[in-house]
C-alpha cells in the first residue's frame, strides 16, 4: 500500500508535487494540523493521503525554501523525499531553452563557443599585452588574467590587486578582447567596473555573501564549481546569483579534488553533459587547473570540445619558466595557437 501510495504522488497533477513528507504512526491530528498550518502560511499547498501504515502530505508549490532537515527533525515525521531540485531558477525544467551569456558582445551558450586565454597572474604591463596581442591572434575571445589571487599558501605571490586590473585594462583597449577576471571579496568591487566578467573561484562558490552580492550586479558571473562540490551544490551556487537577479552567469568546470595523486585535480567530462540536462546555463571547461601540467591541455581540451562545452578557459604565459603563478600549467603562445586550430577544426567536424 505505501508504494502504491507513493506513486500516486510522483505521478499526479504531472509533477507538481515537489515534496513527500512521511508522517509516523504515532502523529497526532493536533500535531499534524500544527505541521499544516505552517506549511499552509507559507503558500504551499498540502494534499494528504492516508496509507495502510502511513500518512502521507504531499506538498504542491516551491519548496525550495524549506528546510528538509528541519522538517525531518520534528517527532511526528518520519521522513522527507523532494521530488524535484532545490534550484528553481538554474533549472532547465523551468527554462528549457539554453540561456546565452553576453560578455559585451561575445555570447557563450545556446551553440556559440568562447575560448577565455591569458596568464593566471597578471605581472607586468609588457607581459600582460603581449600576452593578449598573441591569445587573439590565436581565435581567443576574451582575455582571463588575475589580479587578485587566492593562493594555498599565504606566502605565494598574491597578485598586484588594484593595479593589476588597470592593466587588464590596458591589455583591453589595447586588443578590443572583453576581460575576465577573479574577484575574492564584496570589499574588492568597486575596483571591476571596467571588468566585463566576474570570476567566482572554486574556494569561494559557497561564499554566499559574495555570490548574493555579484547577484545585485548587471554583470556576467563565471561560477567556478567547487573542490569537492556536488553538482546540486554548484547549481545551488548559481541560484543564490540568480536570485538576486543576475541570470547571465557561466558556469566552469576546473576540476574536482578526488584520489587520484598523479594530476593536480580530476577533470569531470561528465559534468558537460550532465549540466546540460539538469541546467540552461553554459558550461565551459579549465583544462588547466584540472590537470596542473600543460602536456595534458591539449588532450583535455579536444575531449571537453567533442563533449559539448560551451567553451574553455585555458593560461597563456608568453614565459612559463619565469611565471610568478602556476607556470607549468600555462601554454606559450604558439601551443595555444597550435591547440586553438585543432579545437575549431574538431568544431566544424562536430557541426558537420
Amino acid at each position: 500500500m505505501e508504494e502504491k501510495v507513493f506513486q500516486i504522488f510522483i505521478t499526479e497533477k504531472r509533477g507538481e508535487i515537489t515534496m513527500i513528507i512521511t508522517l509516523k504512526e504515532h502523529a497526532t491530528a493536533e500535531k499534524i494540523q500544527e505541521l499544516s498550518a505552517k506549511l499552509e502560511a507559507q503558500g504551499i499547498i498540502l494534499h494528504p493521503v492516508q496509507g495502510s501504515n502511513y500518512s502521507l502530505i504531499g506538498l504542491i508549490g516551491d519548496t525550495s525554501l524549506l528546510d528538509k532537515r528541519q522538517i525531518e527533525s520534528l517527532d511526528i515525521v518520519e521522513k522527507v523525499t523532494r521530488i524535484q531540485e532545490p534550484f528553481k531558477k538554474a533549472n532547465r525544467k523551468f527554462h528549457p531553452e539554453d540561456t546565452i551569456v553576453d560578455v559585451s558582445g561575445v555570447k557563450i551558450g545556446g551553440g556559440h563557443f568562447a575560448i577565455m586565454a591569458g596568464p593566471c597572474s597578471v605581472e607586468t604591463p609588457e607581459q600582460v599585452i603581449a600576452t593578449a596581442k598573441a591569445v587573439k591572434e590565436a581565435g581567443a575571445t576574451i582575455l582571463r588574467g588575475g589580479a587578485f589571487k587566492p593562493r594555498t599558501s599565504p606566502y605565494s605571490f598574491q597578485g598586484m590587486g588594484p593595479e593589476g586590473l588597470e592593466l587588464l585594462v590596458m591589455a583591453k583597449k589595447e586588443t578590443g578582447l572583453p576581460i575576465v577576471s577573479e574577484v575574492m571579496d564584496p570589499s574588492q568591487l568597486q575596483y571591476f567596473d571596467e571588468v566585463d566578467m566576474l570570476q567566482i573561484g572554486a574556494r569561494n562558490m559557497q561564499n554566499f555573501t559574495l555570490l548574493k552580492e555579484v547577484g545585485k550586479l548587471n554583470k556576467p558571473v563565471l561560477l567556478k564549481r567547487g573542490l569537492s562540490a556536488t553538482y546540486e551544490e554548484w547549481l545551488m551556487a548559481a541560484e543564490y546569483i540568480m536570485s538576486e537577479g543576475n541570470t547571465q552567469i557561466v558556469l566552469c568546470e576546473r576540476g574536482i579534488r578526488t584520489f587520484e595523486t598523479k594530476t593536480r585535480n580530476t577533470l569531470d567530462v561528465t559534468a558537460i553533459p550532465m549540466i546540460h540536462e539538469l541546467s540552461h546555463l553554459p558550461i565551459i571547461m579549465d583544462p588547466s587547473h584540472a590537470a596542473g601540467m600543460s602536456r595534458m591541455v591539449r588532450p583535455l581540451s579536444l575531449a571537453s570540445t567533442g563533449g559539448g562545452a560551451d567553451g574553455l578557459m585555458i593560461e597563456v604565459h608568453i614565459d612559463p619558466a619565469k611565471a610568478l603563478c602556476d607556470g607549468p600549467q600555462a601554454l606559450r603562445p604558439d601551443q595555444f595557437a597550435s591547440l586553438t586550430k585543432e579545437v575549431f577544426a574538431l568544431r566544424d567536424v562536430l557541426a558537420n
